[in-house]
């Protein structure tokens, strides 16, 4: 049996009292208090993950801009310093390889940020399209990452560093910050559909200042709040929302697709959906009666035909609704189009709504 990976802060996981669970092949705390304690911290006031789990991966070199252009959906030329940027890697079909963050950290050096189950197969995935005058390195070993999220964060943050990070917009960052002695890079994102900071340190000061945000009052959390947290977003999670056979625009995620930029992997199959129109895509749907949709559940049209499956569903924390972004046929994602989910052996009613599910 393989052993789990550990991030840097897996003794503390253990300290503290979370429970620990294997999640693509890390060993990660599902919960601290309980999901739901951590799920209403973020979302009225600040709550913090470890996410020391994701890979980094460093494309560098003089012909980089280039060489991401090709292997990446977004255009990248439109990333600066300041500025990063949420893109795709996609195959030849159009199908999601790993969604990820670009950081531009200086000329010709870039950052990306990808997902902790998918971080070697996309390393291989861009060594393989490795030219000349490109340097694809995997630095993930080196990386510790916190994500302090919630509308709180910035009032908990700001105070310990010496930047204006109030200025920050969606996605900006700023390189070389002191916090709590330590240089970091900390970025306005996040996963919760909240505001918030992400945090890149070294890994060994990872513990150094998980343990001062801590001392702030931060609520730690764990995988389950995360999970309910985007859900409620309406935010994919690789591996359900987005996949190999699943294209960006079919995701709802075509902002991320540029393709007035030039031709790049999977650009062939991406122009002729957007010119042609979808056969599918995903949408949210809501329950009308008690139960959840759990992934991969079969989805109906009031006939009883099969038009669908659930991707991801879960009880909304915040609005008490059972929600699920699903991928249905074209013809059934107008909105309050009525549908039937297939719930173990009971067919329960439900409708196609507006996505996200929350929103501030």
């Amino acid at each position: 049996m393989t052993e789990l990976k550990k991030t840097p802060l897996y003794d503390k996981y253990i300290e503290d009292g979370a429970k620990v669970i294997d999640f693509s092949g890390w060993a990660l705390p599902v919960q601290f208090s309980s999901i739901k304690e951590e799920h209403t911290a973020v979302r009225e006031a600040v709550g913090m993950f470890d996410v020391s789990h994701m890979g980094e991966i460093i494309v560098e070199g003089e012909k980089s801009l280039d060489y991401l252009q090709h292997v990446l959906t977004n255009d990248v030329s439109k990333t600066t310093k300041l500025k990063a940027q949420y893109s795709m890697i996609c195959n030849e079909q159009g199908g999601v390889i790993d969604d990820l963050v670009v950081y531009k950290l200086e000329e010709n050096k870039y950052l990306l940020v990808v997902n902790a189950g998918n971080t070697d197969i996309d390393f291989e995935w861009l060594k393989s399209k490795e030219t000349d005058g490109v340097t694809v390195t995997n630095v993930s070993s080196q990386y510790g990452q916190i994500a302090v999220q919630g509308p709180k964060a910035l009032e908990v943050l700001k105070p310990h560093v010496k930047e204006d990070i109030e200025a920050l917009k969606l996605f900006e960052f700023y390189q070389n910050v002191s916090l709590f002695g330590k240089n970091v890079i900390l970025s306005q994102s996040g996963y919760t559909g909240e505001h918030g900071f992400e945090i890149y340190c070294a890994a060994e000061d990872t513990v150094h200042i998980w343990s001062e945000l801590l001392k702030l009052g931060i609520a730690p959390c764990g995988l389950g709040a995360r999970d309910t947290l985007r859900l409620e977003a309406a935010l994919p999670l690789h591996g359900q929302d987005l996949t190999t056979s699943i294209t960006p625009y079919e995701a709802k995620m075509g902002f991320s697709v540029k393709l007035n930029k030039g031709e790049f992997i999977g650009y062939d199959v991406l122009k002729k959906q957007k010119e042609e129109g979808l056969t599918r895509k995903i949408v949210g749907i809501e329950l009308l009666d008690r139960g959840i949709a759990r992934t991969d559940y079969v989805v109906k049209n009031k006939a009883g035909e099969e038009i669908g499956y659930v991707t991801s569903g879960t009880q909304s924390p915040t609005t008490g609704r059972s929600v699920a972004l699903a991928m249905l046929n074209i013809s059934e994602t107008e909105l309050d189009n009525e549908v039937v989910v297939q719930v173990r052996k009971k067919e329960i009613p439900a409708k196609v709504v507006k996505t996200p599910f929350h929103k501030n």
